[in-house]
C-alpha cells in the first residue's frame, strides 16, 4: 500500500478481544487465563466477518485464550501466520486479578482516590503500571514496523493493552488514558508513512449492533 506521495504505508487493524464473563460481571481481569462467553464468541465470529477483505498479511495475538479465540475466528479468513506476543498481554493487575469492582470500591477506597485521580503513578499490588504495560505493547508495535514497512497487519490485545498504544499515537499522556474506550470487540485502524502514525479510526463497534440488540 502506498500514500499519494508513492510511500509504502503499514496499515495496522488493533482489535480488543470480545465479552468474557468477567467482563459482564465487572470482574477486574487482567492475566487470569478467561475465555471468551458466548457473546464474545459472536462478536468474534462478526469481527472476522467484517475485516474477510482486509488483506492482512499476520496476525500477532496476546497469548490469553480470550485474544486467541478472537485471532483465530479472524485468521479462518486469511490463514496467515497467526504469532503469539507476550509483550500484548493485559495489564498485570496482581492482588486485584478477579476482584469484583464492587468489592474493590468497599475496600480499596484509598487506592481507588488515587488510580482515578492520577492513574499514571499508579502500581497494581504486585502488578505493572500503565507505563510498564506502554513500553512492553510499543515494543511489539515497533517490532512489526520493522518486518513490515507496507502492508496490513493486525494486532489482537487487551483494554490497557490497546488503549496505552493508543495514547503513545496520540501523544496523550496515561493520566489521560480514560478518555479512550475500547469496546469488546472493538476495532482501531492505524496507519503509518514516512515514519508518522495517524489514528484513521477508533473504537468502531459498528459490526457488533446485531449481536447487542439480540442480548
Amino acid at each position: 500500500m502506498k500514500d499519494p506521495f508513492n510511500e509504502m504505508v503499514l496499515r495496522t487493524v488493533l482489535v480488543r478481544h470480545g465479552e468474557t464473563d468477567w467482563n459482564r460481571v465487572r470482574r477486574f481481569q487482567g492475566q487470569n487465563d478467561i475465555e471468551l462467553n458466548e457473546i464474545g464468541r459472536a462478536q468474534a465470529e462478526a469481527l472476522a466477518f467484517t475485516l474477510r477483505e482486509e488483506p492482512l498479511q499476520a496476525i500477532y495475538s496476546s497469548p490469553l485464550a480470550r485474544a486467541i479465540q478472537t485471532a483465530e475466528a479472524i485468521n479462518r479468513h486469511h490463514r496467515v501466520p497467526l504469532e503469539q506476543r507476550t509483550g500484548l498481554m493485559e495489564m498485570d493487575l496482581g492482588d486485584f486479578d478477579g476482584l469484583y469492582a464492587k468489592d474493590l470500591m468497599r475496600e480499596q477506597p484509598d487506592f481507588l482516590k488515587t488510580w482515578l485521580e492520577d492513574p499514571s503513578s499508579v502500581r497494581m499490588p504486585n502488578g505493572e503500571t500503565l507505563q510498564e504495560v506502554q513500553v512492553r505493547a510499543w515494543a511489539v508495535v515497533e517490532e512489526i514496523v520493522g518486518d513490515y514497512p507496507g502492508g496490513s497487519v493486525l494486532l489482537c490485545g487487551h483494554n490497557f493493552v490497546n488503549v496505552t498504544i493508543l495514547c503513545k499515537i496520540l501523544g496523550l499522556d496515561l493520566t489521560h488514558f480514560r478518555r479512550l474506550r475500547q469496546g469488546p470487540g472493538a476495532i482501531n485502524i492505524i496507519e503509518r508513512s514516512r515514519g508518522q502514525y495517524c489514528l484513521v479510526c477508533i473504537n468502531d463497534t459498528c459490526h457488533l449492533k446485531e449481536i447487542h440488540r439480540s442480548c
